[in-house]
């Protein structure tokens, strides 16, 4: 079986020529019993994918906030099968929107490739990010996750040849993750004419959603960004606005002010259609 899971195809058919809001949140941070009920108030905030990073000792793509988001997330006792529980959880209450694990294969390969890939179907999981595994060192993996059902998603960068490309338009499915920087996660500033030529070209080989991350801060750049791109991730900016929000109110007002900020975020995605100059 090779087709495409069927939320992540359902929830992208159904845009009308919006952009997709796709959230990045830790599992497990601030502390995992709350990461249900935040997944859920992102999705009343107008999320249409939610993706769920796992934490991991050695985050190399990531900057300073998501490291420190894993790092809390791994001193409260989250691991990759807690993760694996807290999409049950969610799953519980919302059968619908897609739920998308970002992480490193190291987890992954502790737990065991098949042993993962069918708990993570059991849960409900969508789609499988591994940052570290490449297509050339992948395609098992991703057939695999697609036998089960589960999209396989991979990273495109600026520095992407055509060449990687076109192996990466051979195995991914759901969405393609364009790293919209060079660095880590929360970097730099972001060029939004830049993004668009990127995308343009990444176009030409791939036919599937792209979705563009890494240096979206607000609801302004966010909304510049999906004028030219099928979905926004946003992460860094997000679980900061987590953070700040529980070591003043705690995990509820954590998940309150997430709420508001994406909603703000969504807003402005609202007001553009993809084209738009």
């Amino acid at each position: 079986m090779t087709t495409e899971n069927v939320r992540l195809a359902t929830r992208f058919a159904g845009l009308s020529g919006r952009a997709a809001l796709i959230p990045y949140i830790t599992a497990g941070d601030p502390l995992a019993g709350p990461t249900p009920a935040l997944m859920h108030a992102l999705v009343e905030a107008g999320a249409d994918v939610i993706e769920l990073g796992v934490p991991f000792s050695d985050p190399m793509a990531d900057g300073p906030v998501i490291q420190q988001a894993g790092e809390r997330a791994i001193a409260a006792g989250t691991s990759l099968a807690g993760v694996l529980d807290i999409v049950a959880q969610f799953r519980q209450q919302d059968a619908t929107t897609p739920v998308v694990l970002m992480g490193y294969a190291n987890p992954i390969e502790c737990l065991g490739a098949e042993t993962f890939i069918a708990r993570a179907a059991e849960a409900g999981v969508d789609g499988v990010l591994v940052v570290d595994y490449t297509p050339e060192e992948s395609v098992g993996f991703a057939e695999q996750l697609r036998s089960a059902g589960l999209d396989p998603i991979y990273l495109l960068a600026p520095t992407s040849t055509e060449a990687r490309m076109r192996d990466v338009a051979q195995l991914a499915r759901g969405y393609i993750y364009y790293v919209s920087l060079k660095g880590v996660t929360g970097a730099g500033n972001l060029d939004t004419d830049d993004v668009g030529h990127h995308v343009d070209a990444i176009r030409r080989h791939v036919h599937i959603p792209i979705g563009v991350g890494f240096g979206i801060r607000d609801a302004q750049s966010a909304a510049r960004v999906a004028r030219h791109a099928d979905a926004v991730v946003i992460g860094s900016k997000l679980i900061q606005v987590i953070q700040d929000a529980s070591q003043q109110g705690g995990p509820q007002a954590a998940v309150h002010a997430a709420a508001q900020w994406l909603g703000g975020v969504r807003q402005a995605m609202d007001h553009v259609q993809k084209g738009q100059s």
